[in-house]
């Protein structure tokens, strides 16, 4: 894939589809689209490896509005539908298309998994099909919306073993900056990353490592891959094409639009004629259900306060 900028013609006006689509008029200022390229056009659809039109219009609204701002110069955008399965290869949900350059790819990513407070409310997802969404902090779940990536940090996760040899896991987290309902993305720690982690079992005796603790050692445990399945809010990625990813957007940010929002979600949940969700999954979860930060996040800090967590116990010496 070619990741030059790509910085197109901007014929015609965009306002009323802008405001179609949800965007303000001062964005419309910034950025006109350019007709959509024949070769997209024939991607557009419900079926499998498809985009619904309503996610490609909203994403290439948001590209657009950032690229003629200034904000973002890069050749590439995102795109997301967390209505569907989340999907391997073909059938996934995550969009990476480039204009330019006539790259138009589709794979899995996860969604946020929720959680089931008992006493409280019961906003827990299944693996395959998303049915609650929320911009609360602490739900652990995924918020449909714009967004900007920004950042990229590596962490150490610890140690697995493979093929014989002990090797460290250095995952890369991409920071997402969002925007109106998303715009608390940073202080929810909401960004993009790969579907692995290390799930610790002991604690490995590594003097002079580099990641190793102030008394010298490293966790161990068993390599997780998750492709396909959910996770705390961020969209992740197979290790592969987390790695694409990373390289395109690094020291180069681009936007990234996740469908649904909360006023889709309303539409599907009251029966709005035209309003998308995919079959599949609407068979599967019945009533999307959408949770405002102003009502969920107070009551996840009182279950928090009422349940405080045990205090964190160090893992046993690898034997």
């Amino acid at each position: 894939m070619h990741l030059k900028a790509f910085l197109p013609a901007l014929p015609g006006a965009c306002l009323a589809v802008l405001l179609l689509l949800g965007f303000s008029a001062p964005a419309c200022a910034q950025a006109e689209m350019p007709p959509l390229p024949g070769w997209l056009q024939a991607q557009i659809g419900t079926g499998e490896g498809q985009i619904a039109p309503v996610v490609l219009q909203r994403a290439r609204a948001l590209y657009y509005q950032k690229l003629g701002s200034g904000e973002i110069r890069n050749g590439c955008y995102f795109a997301m539908d967390a209505t569907r399965p989340s999907g391997v290869g073909k059938h996934g949900r995550f969009y990476i298309i480039c204009e330019g350059d006539r790259v138009y790819r589709v794979m899995s990513s996860g969604h946020g998994n929720g959680r089931n407070l008992p006493g409280v409310a019961n906003f827990a997802n299944g693996r395959d099909c998303a049915k609650h969404f929320s911009n609360a902090e602490d739900s652990l779940l995924t918020a449909g919306g714009s967004y900007v990536t920004a950042e990229l940090k590596p962490s150490f996760k610890g140690y697995f073993r493979e093929n014989g040899q002990y090797r460290a896991l250095i995952r890369t987290f991409i920071q997402f900056d969002g925007m109106g309902e998303t715009a608390n993305a940073r202080p929810r720690q909401i960004g993009g990353h790969p579907s692995v982690i290390i799930r610790a079992q002991c604690r490995m005796k590594a003097p002079g490592n580099e990641y190793a603790d102030k008394n010298g050692y490293v966790p161990y445990g068993t390599f997780i891959n998750y492709t396909g399945g959910r996770s705390n809010g961020c969209t992740s990625w197979s290790w592969s094409d987390a790695k694409q990813i990373n390289a395109m957007v690094k020291d180069n940010p681009t936007s990234l639009y996740i469908y649904p929002e909360s006023r889709d979600i309303v539409a599907v949940g009251r029966g709005v004629p035209g309003a998308y969700w995919n079959a599949a999954c609407k068979r599967a979860i019945g009533t999307p259900k959408f949770w405002p930060r102003e009502t969920l996040a107070p009551a996840i800090a009182q279950y928090k306060k009422a349940h405080p967590s045990p205090p964190a116990k160090p893992l046993p010496i690898c034997k």
